[in-house]
């Protein structure tokens, strides 16, 4: 068993991290129309209901269940940024287009009632910054003027790294930590049990355990994937590991996705149960980095 100490004989420790990549239902609304050919879907473009917008449910759930978390916000480049001959591109449409300005009001008061509640805000670095340090540096700088704080790491959209490149863009710009890595390429620890130091210093990478999308796409069923869930759970604790989950806030929408809340509260419950440190990667990285000898 390595030995690692989160403090106050914990045996191991969840990090819970949110992807905040699309807070509202725009352009999917037609897709979901039309392939499920449903137009319900079609309600949150003429009408005053946002089913993305899960902020205030997933701070109460988390308040309920004593917890706090990371919330990683995105600054993604514009279509119009994109050169004239990649307007067409439908796969720029999806990167670029339905995104959210961190700067808009709405948002800057998400963002605070978050600081002041005890949650994590971090950086969500845009789909093409994981190679371009100025960006990176750029987008760090506009969530922090926004938060009115320094931000202490985040994750790359798409989980896009050049390692150990990105890595060290995330450091040499004043982050302590990158959640960005992949522990397998489903879910699971893959036998990495512990945080990466890239750089044998105090910058920590944490190996991403469970994403919510890629959890249910290799399970059959919510039950079989929340069996995965618990066996991985017992791993960490009987590992002494570093475990850590993504859920996007949209999936909080029990209305279209099912299951994904319950499995959410679950697995915090249980790890609490085993005895686990509960809590967002920025506080777990204090603890960590202040037990290193």
């Amino acid at each position: 068993m390595a030995d690692r100490s989160f403090g106050d004989d914990y045996e191991f420790a969840l990090c819970l991290t949110h992807d905040v990549d699309r807070p509202y239902k725009t352009f999917q609304s037609l897709y979901y129309a039309a392939a499920e050919r449903d137009p319900s879907h079609l309600r949150s473009l003429v009408t005053d209901e946002r089913p993305y917008w899960q902020f205030e449910e997933l701070m109460a759930l988390e308040d309920d269940l004593g917890v706090r978390s990371a919330f990683y916000f995105l600054n993604e480049k514009r279509l119009r940024e994109k050169s004239p001959s990649e307007w067409l591109a439908p796969r720029n449409w999806m990167l670029y287009t339905g995104r959210y300005d961190v700067r808009d009001p709405e948002i800057v008061d998400v963002i605070r009632a978050l600081d002041d509640g005890g949650w994590e805000v971090g950086l969500h670095g845009s789909y093409e910054s994981y190679d371009d340090r100025q960006r990176l540096r750029y987008e760090k700088g506009v969530l922090e003027d926004v938060l009115g704080d320094r931000i202490r790491g985040g994750r790359q959209h798409y989980l896009n790294t050049n390692v150990p490149e990105t890595w060290d863009h995330h450091r040499s710009i004043g982050l302590r930590y990158d959640a960005s890595y992949r522990a397998s390429p489903t879910y699971g620890f893959d036998g990495q049990y512990d945080v990466l130091r890239p750089f044998g210093d105090d910058f920590v990478v944490f190996p991403l355990t469970i994403m919510e999308i890629a959890l249910r796409a290799n399970t059959p069923s919510v039950d079989a994937a929340w069996r995965e869930c618990r066996r991985l759970l017992e791993e960490a604790c009987e590992r002494n590991a570093v475990m850590t989950v993504l859920w996007h806030p949209r999936y909080f929408n029990t209305d279209e996705f099912e299951g994904y809340r319950t499995l959410y509260e679950r697995t915090i419950r249980e790890a609490k149960a085993l005895g686990g440190w509960v809590g967002p990667p920025g506080e777990c990285y204090e603890r960590l980095v202040s037990a290193t000898p």
